[in-house]
C-alpha cells in the first residue's frame, strides 16, 4: 500500500463570470458560473497513520486544526468509509504549504479539501468513484464538488450542478487587495443584484472572453473600498473584474509576456502574481 503523497496540488480557481438568478426559500442563492482552473494554488503532503488519528501538522494562521476543511474533509472520508489495513483504523498526516489567500474568491479552502479527498481515496484505498466523492464533498461547501469535477464548468444551482465547458487558453494577472472579504457580507447585502437572466452555455461559449458580470463585485467594491481601488488600476490592461464574492482581481491576457510587464507596473501595497489557464485538475488522473 503506498503510504505517503507529497506535493499535490490544489489549484485555484476564477470566476470568469458570476451571475445571480434568484434566492430559494432557505435562503440559498442560485448562480450562473463558469469555473477556471489556473496553475497557482497550494500544495499538500500526506502521510498514512495505522491510529486512526487525523492530524494537521501545519499551522495555519486563523484556521484552527478542528474547522480546517482538509481536516473536516479527512473525517468525513474516514466516517463515510471506515478504512481499515490489517484490523487498524487508517489516520492521516496532512502538511500543507498555503499561497492561497482566505476570503480572496480563489476557492482555496475548497480546493484543499477536494485535493484531500482525492488523495485520501487513493491512499486509504477507499475505492469511491468521483461522482460519489463529489456527493459527499458537498457537505463541506458548494465549490468543493467543482474541484473533484476535475473540468473547467458551466455552474447552475449553489454552484453543484456542472457541465464540462470549453474556456479560452490564455494568461491571468490576479492581484490581491490586501482585505478579506467574508462571503456572507456580500450575499446578505439588501443591494445585492439577485435576478438576473439566466444565460445559456452557448450564450458563453460563443463569445466567452469578456463575457457577463460578476454581481457580487458592485456590492464588494463599495463595502471594501481597497478591491475597488483595484479593479480601476487593472481596468487599465483589460477585462479587469473580480472572482466569487472576493476579494482577489483578475485580468485576462493574451500571453506571458504581458502579464510580466503588468506585474512590473503593479503597486507596491498590493500582491500580485500570473497564472495560466489549466483545462482539468492536475490530479485528475488520480
Amino acid at each position: 500500500m503506498i503510504r505517503t503523497l507529497n506535493h499535490c496540488p490544489a489549484p485555484a480557481k476564477l470566476n470568469l463570470f458570476l451571475h445571480v438568478t434568484g434566492r430559494r426559500p432557505d435562503g440559498y442563492h442560485l448562480l450562473q458560473t463558469v469555473f477556471q482552473l489556473i496553475d497557482y494554488g497550494d500544495t499538500l503532503h500526506f502521510e498514512v497513520r495505522d491510529d486512526g488519528v487525523i492530524r494537521r501538522s501545519t499551522e495555519v494562521a486563523g484556521v484552527p486544526e478542528a474547522s480546517d476543511l482538509i481536516v473536516r474533509a479527512a473525517k468525513l472520508l474516514q466516517s463515510a468509509a471506515n478504512p481499515i489495513r490489517e484490523g487498524k483504523l487508517l489516520g492521516i498526516n496532512m502538511a500543507i504549504d498555503k499561497r492561497l489567500p482566505m476570503g480572496g474568491g480563489l476557492g482555496g479552502g475548497s480546493s484543499d479539501a477536494a485535493t484531500t479527498l482525492i488523495a485520501l481515496n487513493h491512499l486509504w484505498q477507499t475505492g469511491l468513484t468521483r461522482v460519489e466523492l463529489m456527493a459527499l464533498a458537498l457537505q463541506l461547501g458548494a465549490d468543493v464538488p467543482f474541484f473533484l469535477f476535475g473540468r473547467n464548468a458551466f455552474a447552475e444551482g449553489v454552484g453543484e450542478a456542472l457541465t464540462p465547458v470549453t474556456t479560452p487558453d490564455c494568461w491571468f494577472v490576479v492581484i490581491e487587495p490586501g482585505v478579506p472579504v467574508p462571503t456572507a457580507a456580500i450575499f446578505g447585502a439588501t443591494e445585492l443584484t439577485r435576478n438576473t437572466k439566466p444565460v445559456k452555455i452557448s450564450d458563453f461559449s460563443t463569445a466567452p472572453v469578456g463575457f457577463g458580470k460578476n454581481d457580487l463585485q458592485v456590492v464588494a467594491a463599495k463595502l471594501f473600498p481597497p478591491v475597488s481601488n483595484v479593479i480601476e488600476w487593472l481596468r487599465a490592461y483589460g477585462d479587469a473584474r473580480m472572482t466569487g464574492s472576493g476579494a482577489c482581481v483578475f485580468c485576462p491576457l493574451d500571453d506571458e509576456h504581458q502579464a510580466d510587464e503588468i506585474l512590473k507596473r503593479v503597486p507596491s501595497q498590493w500582491k500580485a502574481w500570473k497564472a495560466k489557464a489549466i483545462a482539468q485538475h492536475p490530479l485528475a488522473h488520480l
